[in-house]
């Protein structure tokens, strides 16, 4: 049985997501324990179980002790993945890109498609928004050979929740191939996505994208922004995204999520300073894409190289997670991540 202390590295719900998505493509019992020791409320929270029974779902898989605020879980996976149309409501605004991302790399090697229709929040703070899946990771994933793609059917925002995305996953049947990018080529080509829900009338989107705009012009960069005017949202809420794309096609992205209180002006400057930062640092992925690649590149034959801006506390987790249950090797090279996949295939 695999066991993981969920109180290394970042102590956090990335460990639980990661654990079981890699013990369910090994088929391998996981035992955790010490589950989010290091937060204020420790243990299982909604988002987090519903990642674990999700998983479970699409591997037939067994579970004890999966139930909010557990601080320890017992996983038999059954080592099939069962392709098909899945439907999960998280219940809160809990993260709808969170559970996705728990899904993908066990969807990855499923025997067929895979459809998942996830109810819950598209952009908070302390999760992937959906604009950065959708834009930024799944198209990296493709560079492997991984074929999905993600839907933004309803916005949600904190506190109600009630978004809905839909992933799609197609897989290929052979392993994934490494990801290269050890240095951006080309002139760098800024877009984005300003969107606000019943906020048409405070300018929201236009005033994220025009301060965002004002930061990116003292260095001399243009972008374009899509200006989004929603109605559809249970409630009023806001996120603007950031993009810069190299003339191979790789992008790297910076977002922020609205929140009472905070102005729009201060989510149009904060994320344009995000993606410089990544930028200035030598980047050739962004923060977040920094540790999402790390389990895909651990699953790939052969190796990845890719420079990350600068090293935390998730990219630490998901090399240790990669290294101690796939047998992966992965270090750091100054900024250079490399990682040697196991050539994973089911």
């Amino acid at each position: 049985m695999l066991e993981v202390d969920g109180a290394r590295g970042s102590g956090s719900g990335t460990i639980v997501r990661l654990a079981v998505s890699l013990a369910a493509l090994l088929g391998e019992p996981l035992h955790l324990f010490h589950i989010r020791a290091k937060r204020d409320k420790p243990g299982l929270r909604p988002q987090h179980l519903r990642a674990v029974q999700g998983v479970a779902q699409l591997v037939g898989g067994r579970l004890e002790g999966a139930e909010v605020g557990s601080e320890e879980l017992r996983f038999y996976p059954s080592g099939r993945i069962t392709a098909g149309e899945y439907s999960f409501d998280i219940g809160t605004a809990g993260s709808t890109t969170m559970l996705a991302f728990t899904l993908l790399p066990v969807a990855a090697f499923a025997p067929g498609p895979c459809t998942f229709e996830i109810r819950g929040g598209l952009f908070q703070d302390f999760a992937p928004s959906a604009f950065h899946m959708q834009h930024v990771l799944l198209p990296a994933l493709r560079r492997m050979g991984l074929e999905a793609e993600l839907e933004i059917v309803r916005p949600g925002y904190v506190p109600k929740g009630g978004g809905i995305i839909r992933l799609s996953v197609k897989p290929s049947g052979d392993p994934l191939s490494p990801f290269l990018r050890e240095e951006l080529h080309g002139e760098l080509r800024f877009w984005g996505i300003a969107l606000s829900s019943k906020l048409r009338k405070r300018k929201v989107s236009e005033r994220m994208a025009k301060r965002c705009q004002a930061v990116l012009k003292r260095r001399g960069i243009w972008a374009d922004f899509s200006i989004l005017h929603d109605e559809t949202a249970v409630q009023p809420g806001a996120a603007l995204a950031l993009f810069a794309e190299d003339a191979d096609g790789c992008v790297l992205g910076a977002d922020r999520a609205g929140a009472p209180g905070r102005p729009a002006e201060e989510i149009g400057e904060t994320v344009a300073k995000m993606l410089l930062e990544d930028l200035d640092a030598g980047g050739t992925v962004d923060r977040y894409l920094a540790d999402q690649l790390v389990p895909f590149a651990a699953l790939a034959a052969g190796e990845s190289r890719y420079r990350i801006p600068f090293p935390t506390d998730h990219v630490e987790t998901n090399l240790w997670l990669v290294r101690d249950i796939l047998g992966a090797e992965a270090r750091l090279e100054g900024n250079l991540l490399v990682v040697r996949g196991i050539g994973y295939a089911p």
